[in-house]
């Protein structure tokens, strides 16, 4: 009998496409301010981009994630700020027609007692599933490779009671692909969502002159978890450096460190 093994794979990025399978054409992160006993809805949009008809699986998981490259996908509930009871689809599965778009909606109902301020967060996982014919015929294993899409689904309460308290985790230069890379680990101790932006002043150690200024792309950071924000300093030449590390969120709020930066040659 042959048997089959299933490589899962999860996008938690902005709209990726696929030359065939399933997409997602409204983002991967949906964001609300609410209020206690409140209703909110949303819909994700889904498309068949493949020629055959394909089978998608939709339900509720709990998310978080390290700046070590580590992702957890776990049972509701896990995450004590959870708010996948908050959270009903409409469907738990669809087929789609092949190049057949549809949409799935989803209802928010916030508790009324909420007296917790900042973010609950859970993620609504899109998962193609293919029927499994056992056959007899072949012997050995059929691998598949399974695309997930995991979309966030982000409520803030009294956002304007919490601001997020960003610490630096790690600080490190790595020459990747021929590139020096900054890599700037930064975790989101706070309780509200953020989106995030790590840049460096680079100075002369000799005599404090300022000699550039680099910035990171802006990232989301949920509450207690962290990532690794890199920044290209490629067009610094090898030396020892002076610098300050700043993170700042969408409402400037800032924070610094000063460290020293030593780029290689190798």
């Amino acid at each position: 009998m042959t048997k089959r093994i299933f490589l899962l794979t999860f996008l938690i990025l902005p709209y990726l496409f696929l030359h065939a399978g399933i997409v997602v054409l409204n983002g991967l992160s949906h964001n609300y301010k609410v209020e206690n006993g409140q209703i909110y809805k949303g819909k994700i949009a889904l498309q068949n981009t493949g020629d055959k008809p394909q089978n998608v699986k939709i339900f509720l998981q709990d998310f978080s994630y390290q700046s070590n490259g580590s992702i957890y996908y776990t049972t509701p509930h896990t995450n004590e700020r959870t708010n996948t009871d908050w959270i009903r689809l409409n469907t738990t599965f669809l087929t789609l027609k092949a190049k057949e778009k549809t949409e799935v909606f989803y209802e928010i109902t916030v508790p009324n007692q909420l007296n917790s301020p900042g973010s609950y967060w859970s993620v609504v996982i899109v998962e193609p599933v293919d029927e499994i014919k056992p056959s007899d015929s072949k012997q050995g294993i059929n691998i598949t490779s399974v695309v997930r899409y995991a979309i966030q689904i982000i409520t803030d309460f009294d956002s304007e009671k919490v601001k997020p308290d960003l610490k630096f985790e790690n600080i490190k230069v790595e020459k990747e692909e021929g590139r020096q890379i900054l890599k700037i680990a930064i975790a989101n101790q706070g309780a509200i969502y953020c989106r995030s932006t790590a840049s460096v002043e680079i100075y002369n150690r000799k005599n404090g002159e300022k000699i550039g200024t680099f910035s990171s792309q802006a990232m989301g950071l949920l509450p207690q978890t962290s990532k690794s924000f890199p920044i290209d300093i490629s067009k610094m030449p090898p030396d020892k450096y002076t610098a300050v590390i700043i993170a700042t969120d969408e409402d400037e709020n800032a924070f610094a460190i000063n460290v020293e930066l030593e780029v290689k040659n190798d």
